[in-house]
């Protein structure tokens, strides 16, 4: 069966348990997943998708991370991140970037962001980056959100201009999650 986003699991888990023996702190890469709470679809509106784009940077700052790729889904985000500094923690990362979003999203809508955890995936040093961002840019195609990623307004990186970002994945291979 091929893998699905944790989003449209049958049943999400309290919690997603990490690796027991990495400490998600370092210059590592990383894909997570963070759902919204009861699926719904917080990311249709350009507004929210900018609050929370926002507070996903803040983070990013503070935890010593670069936004490779991220793509807004209706009910998820995807995020390739890599860590910048031998102190840089995922999992602070992830916390501060949900509570951030999480807090301002709800000020403006009074109702809840995200679903509890995130998944994550940490890149071996043999997986490609530009594959993993080209599974996250091809996201909205694959749920047919959009016939091309260039249409797709809520897709980007920060660490390349969106043209870059498509040419880049372009190139790359397509990632399978084994």
């Amino acid at each position: 069966m091929p893998w699905q986003s944790p989003c449209h699991a049958p049943r999400m888990l309290p919690k997603r348990p990490r690796l027991n023996t990495f400490d998600y702190v370092g210059e590592y890469r990383y894909f997570l997943t963070f759902c919204t709470a009861g699926r719904h679809e917080a990311f249709r509106s350009a507004t929210h998708v900018e609050l929370v784009l926002a507070q996903i940077l803040r983070a990013a700052a503070e935890a010593g991370f670069e936004v490779i790729a991220y793509c807004f889904m209706p009910d998820h985000l995807h995020l390739l991140i890599e860590g910048t500094a031998p102190d840089s923690d995922m999992k602070q990362f992830a916390r501060l970037a949900k509570q951030y979003a999480g807090f301002y999203y709800k000020q403006r809508t009074k109702r809840s962001l995200w679903q509890p955890s995130y998944w994550d995936h940490v890149l071996r040093d043999e997986e490609d980056t530009w594959s993993v961002a080209r599974y996250i840019v091809e996201n909205p195609l694959t749920d047919g959100l959009a016939k091309s990623a260039d249409e797709y307004p809520y897709l980007g990186s920060c660490v390349v201009d969106k043209k870059a970002l498509l040419f880049a994945v372009s190139c790359a291979r397509p990632w399978s999650r084994d």
